[in-house]
Formats: C-alpha cells, sequence, structure tokens
C-alpha cells in the first residue's frame, strides 16, 4: 500500500523513516537536521561509525542506523543528487535513492517506510519530477514480491502534497 500524508516525518511509529542526508551523514538543514535533532545522539554516533569505516555515503546510495529517540526503528539515510539542469544524471541518481532505501529496508526486516521528499529542497530538484521518479520507483519495487507492507510519503509543504496526491 502506498500513502501520502502531510506532516512531520519525524513523529512516524513505522519500521523506517528516510532522512534526505548529505554525503558526510553529519546532520544538516531540512529533514536531516529536524531527524538529527528529534532522534538525539545516538544517531550521529552511528553515521560517525559509518564515516569511520566507509567515509559517508555516496549519492544515490543509502545507509542505515538506529532511530535514537524517534518512534520509529530505523534511520535509512540516503543522498540526493544536487539539481545541475538534468544533466549530469540527477534523474537516475534520484531514482537510485529510491531503490537503495527500500532494499536497505528490505534487509534489514522494514515492513513499513515513510519517506520525505528527497531532493526537493535546497537541493533544488523540480518537485514535479522528484514526484514522478518517487512513485514510479516504489511502484515498481512494490510490484515485485517483498514483505514490505505500506510505503508513506511524508510531505513537508503543500506543494508536494498536491503533487502526490494528484499522482497517487
Amino acid at each position: 500500500m502506498v500513502t501520502v500524508i502531510k506532516g512531520d516525518i519525524t513523529k512516524l511509529p513505522v519500521d523506517a523513516i528516510v532522512n534526505a542526508a548529505n554525503t558526510s551523514l553529519l546532520g544538516g538543514g531540512g529533514v536531516d537536521g529536524a531527524i538529527h535533532r528529534a532522534g538525539g545522539p545516538a544517531i550521529l554516533e552511528e553515521c560517525k561509525k559509518i564515516r569511520a569505516k566507509q567515509g559517508g555515503c555516496a549519492t544515490g546510495k543509502a545507509v542505515i542506523t538506529t532511530a535514537g529517540q524517534l518512534p520509529a526503528k530505523y534511520v535509512i539515510h540516503t543522498v540526493g543528487p544536487i539539481w545541475n539542469g538534468g544533466h549530469k544524471g540527477e534523474p537516475e541518481l534520484l531514482a537510485s535513492c529510491y531503490r537503495s532505501s527500500l532494499q536497505l529496508a528490505v534487509a534489514n526486516g522494514v515492513k513499513t517506510i515513510a519517506f520525505p521528499n528527497i531532493s526537493t529542497g535546497i537541493y533544488g530538484f523540480p518537485k514535479p519530477n522528484a514526484a514522478d521518479i518517487a512513485i514510479k520507483e516504489v511502484q515498481q519495487y512494490l510490484a515485485d514480491e517483498n514483505p514490505l507492507e505500506e510505503v508513506i510519503f511524508v510531505c513537508f509543504d503543500d506543494e508536494n502534497y498536491t503533487l502526490y496526491k494528484e499522482r497517487l
């Protein structure tokens, strides 16, 4: 099942929430900062361990940590592309964020997962294009046999919420 809500991703009691992280994994602005603030220091500590082991997270990839004090069990950190006009592989990198996050979720026994609108804030990805990519990747993933029960798109702003409602 795929649903869309408008709200705060840090408040959802799901198995995993996805964080629109940066390559450093050390927190930042937007949803990344909100997740780190709400989840407390345990998330940052695990991010630091991942950095020490593999040097951060590449664009289009994902890593998983505890959710700390959040109602979720895990945070899946994925690094979306910065929009540069769409000719530097941004659409495929964004699609890879969703695929990598879903694969990591299933590998960790996740049944319910919530996504923010990856790359549509300060990274400047056009919201209609990002919504199309997100929905297509999730629906393709769910079409195959997997244990996911619910995917929630959590929109922070009215524009994204309207785009997702129209497309779903």
